[in-house]
């Protein structure tokens, strides 16, 4: 498999999950209280927004990397 089309499928997978879910979503553990044997520790979970333009943009980045590709092969 080519190097650009291996690529492109990378960049489609990616814009439809970018276009799907619209952010990553992760959780910190945030340490609130620590005296002596003490401990208290709060869970928050946080998102990295994705705009829908780079899940387009990586979409048809895609699509034209595997036609450009596939005119090449």
């Amino acid at each position: 498999m080519k190097m650009t089309t291996l690529l492109g499928i990378i960049l489609i997978i990616f814009g439809i999950f970018a276009l799907a879910y619209q952010g990553i979503s992760y959780k910190k553990r945030e340490k609130i209280l620590d005296v002596g044997s003490i401990h208290a520790t709060k869970d928050e979970t946080k998102t990295i927004p994705l705009p829908p333009i780079v899940g387009g943009l990586s979409l048809i980045g895609g699509v034209l990397l595997i036609a450009t590709g596939a005119k090449k092969g």
